[in-house]
């Protein structure tokens, strides 16, 4: 077994205009300041990290992971969701995607694919450089327009699909193995990598390589009516990153997984400020612990009822309430001890 480690805070959905939401200092203490002892760096915001220049400088790596550091905090993981989404984007999403792409690369999906490889792999160095072990990202979608069929899909299109998002994928997972960093695809709605098969259908599909990995989080499994739990019993060995971030479900007559187009706070399936939600978290972290997964348990803030002030400020305790320390000897032990045939002999009547 393995204590979980945090908290720590995805900077991400915090990032604004203003102080403290505008720096790094500023950000970094207000995260140490509300209790929180990591913070998940989102590569897209170039005031956080230039994650080009950790590539090339080890200085600058030092020097950023130095003034993290300063505050009591450590750096969790390096995110690239936004340019893991450009790796495998199918047509019908160029012109919402394109926003996620420096203005000169938009309505250019050859170059847009180019930048969003090159900025990955730029991720893995600066992840070696920093000292880090895990990557967060999202894998893509080349077949997520045919998740509900109709017209039903035509024979070989599932697999052309994997076949080609392992392609894209797999100079990359070799990148990061030579860096000895994993990497943790966010299993997520939107994304070909959205739950336990469709996850092992890309595994195999890059011949089973050893940095293919997972993000953890549940929220995506209660809103896809997924067991989060027995999910983990199936995939703990690959569980290598985890959103601690909170979900509810109320179907009704008229909506249900899909939410009929509705925003986020008519739908039947809502994300909501932790504890605010369904998620049994106090078995998620039993589970997590038990299994040994080496984790750092990660806030991430997304709730359409509660202010995000609010929600970080009860992130850190909440989390840190759930976090087992994980025992080094058996509540039995006193029975234990050496083997002795004889005696066990003695025991069965034998």
């Amino acid at each position: 077994m393995k204590t979980i480690k945090g908290p720590a805070v995805f900077l991400a959905q915090f990032v604004g205009g203003e102080a403290p939401y505008n720096s790094l200092d500023g950000m970094c203490k207000w995260a140490a300041d509300l209790g929180y002892k990591g913070v998940q760096l989102p590569t897209w915001e170039s005031f956080l990290i230039d994650v080009d220049k950790a590539a090339e400088s080890q200085q600058y790596c030092d020097d950023l992971k130095g003034k993290i550091n300063s505050y009591g905090l450590e750096i969790t993981e390096l995110s690239t969701h936004l340019q893991g989404q450009l790796v495998a984007v199918n047509p019908a999403y160029d012109t919402m995607f394109d926003g996620f792409a420096p203005p000169e690369l938009r309505n250019n999906p050859k170059a847009r694919t180019e930048w969003a490889i090159k900025t990955v792999k730029n991720a893995g160095t600066a992840s070696r450089r920093l000292g880090l072990k895990a990557h967060a990202t999202f894998s893509g979608a080349f077949l997520w327009h045919t998740v509900y069929p109709w017209p039903q899909r035509p024979a070989g299109l599932v697999e052309m699909g994997f076949e080609e998002l392992a392609k894209r994928w797999t100079p990359i997972l070799n990148h990061f193995d030579e860096n000895g960093v994993d990497v943790c695809y966010e299993i997520h709605p939107g994304e070909d990598l959205h739950d336990g098969i469709s996850f092992e259908r890309f595994l195999e599909a890059t011949g089973n390589h050893k940095r293919v990995n997972m993000l953890y989080d549940p929220s995506h499994y209660v809103l896809q009516q997924m067991d989060y739990l027995a999910h983990i019993d199936d995939y703990h060995q690959f569980i290598k990153a985890f959103h601690v971030k909170d979900a509810e479900f109320n179907p009704t007559g008229k909506k249900g997984v899909y939410g009929g187009y509705a925003d986020w706070i008519d739908r039947a399936g809502r994300f909501r400020s932790l504890g605010d939600g369904q998620v049994d978290f106090a078995s998620i972290f039993s589970k997590l612990t038990q299994y040994g997964c080496d984790v750092w348990a990660v806030m991430e803030w997304e709730c359409c009822i509660k202010s995000s002030e609010q929600g970080a400020k009860e992130g850190a305790p909440f989390i840190q309430k759930h976090i087992i320390e994980a025992t080094e000897t058996a509540f039995d032990d006193f029975a234990g001890g050496d083997v002795d045939k004889e005696m066990l002999k003695k025991i069965l009547g034998l």
